[in-house]
């Protein structure tokens, strides 16, 4: 699996390690994890994530083969991490340990995302979905449970009678790099007499903490949330007879230099899974999606349980 087509590629080489002895007497072994950057001559060179490259003489192979790149540290961030962070957005948002789990409510935003247990991995609490319907119940008159598609809290609710609490796709928690975003928004954006005649209001920032929001006066308006070197932004609206001029990408390239300067290196944000128009714009900008969730809620029976 190894040979000259792997030049450029990220591979694990298993070599001998001439002169030396392993454990059971006979020649030592060792592996070597980098990307391969030559093969000529009789000899592989790898360059290791750190280090020097290494020479070696292709007969000291044993065996080998690519590997897949390994993910940026944001993808290698779980999803509980991830959506933790993205708390940031509802600045009077209000948490609650539950075990592993994290009670959330907002009393001014009937959002979803604020007003549903955040359950993407084992709580660890003996009667946790019994206590977060005593806690929505006294809040909001309506348990929600946020879990990831077919994990383990899935198939908990589930099996207690929850059910898809609305017909919606699979919501796509979706990031990029900052950088990468900010220099698609500038070629996006696009400030032609024709596209912007009158042009836009003034670009205002309403900032409280490490929220702002920007408004383009009352054509387009969004927010955005900054924390821990990511930002994040929701609530991106354009007045109806103002949309198709590209002012949603003004909004969020203003939202983005924002969040940049401050530090932010990573974006999120989240969109249905079945907004196709919405996924190709945002794909074009450089986001992919890091991780999908599903809202639960009580079925029928479970209820009157």
């Amino acid at each position: 699996m190894l040979g000259p087509h792997v030049v450029g590629q990220r591979v694990v080489v298993r070599r001998v390690l001439r002169g030396e002895t392993g454990p059971s007497g006979g020649p030592a072994l060792t592996d070597l994890l980098g990307t391969c950057l030559s093969w000529a001559d009789g000899t592989c060179v790898v360059q290791p994530e750190t280090g020097p490259a290494v020479a070696i003489p292709v007969a000291d192979i044993v065996s080998g083969k690519p590997v897949p790149p390994r993910p940026s540290p944001r993808h290698r961030a779980t999803p509980q991490l991830a959506q933790r962070r993205a708390l940031a957005l509802w600045p009077d948002l209000s948490t609650e340990p539950l075990g592993d789990w994290t009670l959330r409510h907002s009393p001014t935003s009937t959002a979803r995302r604020a007003n549903s247990v955040l359950a993407v991995a084992p709580s660890g609490v003996v009667d946790d979905v019994a206590r977060v319907v005593d806690f929505y119940e006294a809040r909001t008159g309506r348990p929600i449970a946020a879990v990831l598609p077919d994990s383990a809290e899935d198939e908990l609710f589930r099996g207690l009678g929850w059910v898809l609490e609305s017909h919606d796709a699979d919501t796509l928690f979706q990031i990029a790099p900052v950088a990468q975003a900010l220099r698609s928004l500038r070629r996006a954006v696009d400030p032609g007499p024709a596209a912007l005649a009158p042009p836009p209001p003034e670009t205002t920032y309403d900032e409280v903490g490490d929220l702002v929001t920007v408004r383009l006066g009352e054509w387009a308006s969004g927010v955005a949330a900054y924390g821990e070197d990511w930002v994040g932004f929701r609530g991106i609206e354009v007045a109806p007879e103002h949309r198709r001029r590209g002012l949603g990408l003004t909004v969020m390239a203003a939202l983005l230099e924002w969040g940049a300067e401050r530090g932010a290196t990573t974006a999120y944000l989240q969109v249905i899974g079945d907004n196709t128009a919405a996924l190709a714009l945002y794909e074009r900008l450089g986001f992919t999606t890091h991780h999908a969730y599903r809202y639960l809620t009580p079925g029928r029976a479970s209820r009157s349980d």
